[in-house]
């Protein structure tokens, strides 16, 4: 008689999955400040100053490049030279 062989299913482990924080780049921030780049939103900041280093920071690497910071209390732009 022919002996018939199990073979072992590989077992697979899931790991959970953090949820990440998106920033969409279309929608407007209610809160804090944002770094505008060419007409861009692409990064949000708790400070003016923070969102003003990094505008800042960028410009000397790329001096192109419109930046500009926005605060959402005020709905106001404020560009970086």
């Amino acid at each position: 008689m022919a002996r018939v062989q199990k073979i072992k299913k590989p077992i697979v482990q899931v790991e959970e999955q953090r949820p990440r924080d998106i920033q969409r780049a279309d929608i407007v921030p209610t809160v804090g400040f944002a770094l505008i780049v060419d007409g861009i939103f692409k990064k949000e900041f708790e400070s003016d100053a923070a969102a003003q280093k990094a505008a800042k920071e960028l410009l000397t690497k790329y001096p192109m490049l419109r930046v500009e910071t926005y605060d959402a209390s005020t709905k106001a732009r404020t560009l970086v030279r």
